[in-house]
């Protein structure tokens, strides 16, 4: 309470454990991107309606990740929710503009240290951020600090409104 989260919710399709692990690997790292439709219809599931018009942004990768995987599984998954729920992607709200060693097996003080400054709002996309509603999209929710870094990158750009959808989080009280 004495410290309120700046987003307006999280949508989860599953807790992280052993199946949504090999699952989401499999999709990020394995290059197994024909599960991109599966895991969003499965977030789908826990994602309540957007009421009204929605951005759907997806958690940005630095470009050189991009060019060492092919793809950034977040936009994927961002993709086929816009689609499904008739909203409009943003594919470039935000911007990884500098490159953060991979954050797993991080602690959560850690992860933020490695993102400080390492996300921010597109400033081309300004005018459409401004005053928008955004459902940021991420493949897995850790210790929530990267999406706590869109989600001030989002602000500052005069999002009105942030939700995040994820296919699996991480509860340290289910662990």
């Amino acid at each position: 309470m004495a410290d309120p989260p700046l987003h307006d919710g999280i949508a989860a399709a599953a807790l992280y454990n052993d199946a949504s692990r090999q699952l989401v690997l499999s999709f990020k790292h394995g290059r197994k991107i024909a599960l991109a439709p599966m895991l969003a219809r499965l977030i789908l599931t826990r994602l309540p309606a957007l009421d009204g018009e929605w951005l759907i942004v997806p958690v940005p990768l630095h470009r050189s990740r991009i060019w060492q995987r092919g793809y950034n599984q977040s936009a994927l998954l961002g993709q086929e929710i816009a689609r499904r729920r008739n909203q409009k992607m943003l594919y470039d709200g935000l911007i990884r503009r500098k490159r953060t060693p991979p954050l797993g097996g991080l602690g959560k003080k850690a992860r933020a240290r490695a993102l400080s400054g390492a996300i921010t709002f597109n400033p081309k996309r300004a005018r459409q951020l401004n005053g928008a509603r955004v459902l940021l999209v991420d493949d897995v929710m850790t210790s929530g600090a990267t999406t706590q870094a869109c989600v001030k990158a989002l602000k500052r750009a005069g999002v009105n409104k942030v939700r995040i959808a994820c296919f699996a989080r991480v509860l340290d009280e289910a662990l």
